[in-house]
């Protein structure tokens, strides 16, 4: 069986990952909707990130190492460690991060060929990276947690330009932070509607 490519990410509700200002920090989840994150991200064998989602995610190589984090902090930062990285960058020299490899630039026919012979799911983040997999047609699955929150402007969680058909997996909502978890299938070709 061949792996999935997902796209999962964190949104405002106008539908940017990040503000105008490049500020990530719009949200704030709570235990239920981390532990929600913690699921859904289970599955997950590789990453793929681009420099600035690989900055945002190097906090993971020590939160949730000890024993004194939050119980949810320590099941995914054990399963994030343990997960394969490949960071796609131009500007970065070296990485570090556990199990982390550099690409100099995203190779669409590379990226298929990793999920044929991947065993678990492969994660995009980071909205140039994913327009690029989103452009090739090799985004299987979207997985957003939605934020109540309208910044106004910024980067926009889907490139301009590719339209594609969605099927509902899962949705769920959590009254504690106001996020909404929305899982969705992409459709085949053909099946834009």
């Amino acid at each position: 069986m061949t792996a999935k490519l997902i796209y999962f990410a964190t949104r405002s509700l106008d539908g940017y990952v990040e503000d105008a200002q490049g500020k990530l920090d719009f949200t704030t989840h709570d235990e239920a909707s981390q532990k929600c994150v913690n699921d859904a991200l289970r599955p997950t064998g590789t990453y793929l990130y681009g420099r600035r989602m690989y900055e945002t995610m190097l906090v993971w190589n020590q939160l949730g190492a000890s024993a004194s984090d939050a119980p949810w902090a320590r099941d995914f930062g054990s399963t994030w460690r343990a997960a394969e990285k490949v960071i796609y960058s131009k500007t970065l020299k070296q990485l570090s991060m556990p199990m982390a490899r550099l690409e100099s630039t995203f190779d669409a026919d590379a990226v298929r060929d990793m999920k044929l012979r991947a065993t678990q799911d492969v994660v995009i983040g980071g909205h140039e990276l994913a327009s690029h997999a989103f452009r090739a047609g090799l985004v299987d699955e979207i997985k957003l947690f939605i934020a109540p929150i309208i910044v106004g402007g910024g980067k926009k969680s889907f490139p301009d330009g590719v339209r594609r058909g969605l099927e509902l997996v899962d949705e769920r909502r959590f009254d504690g932070s106001g996020i909404v978890y929305v899982h969705y299938r992409v459709r085949s070709a053909g099946t834009a509607g």
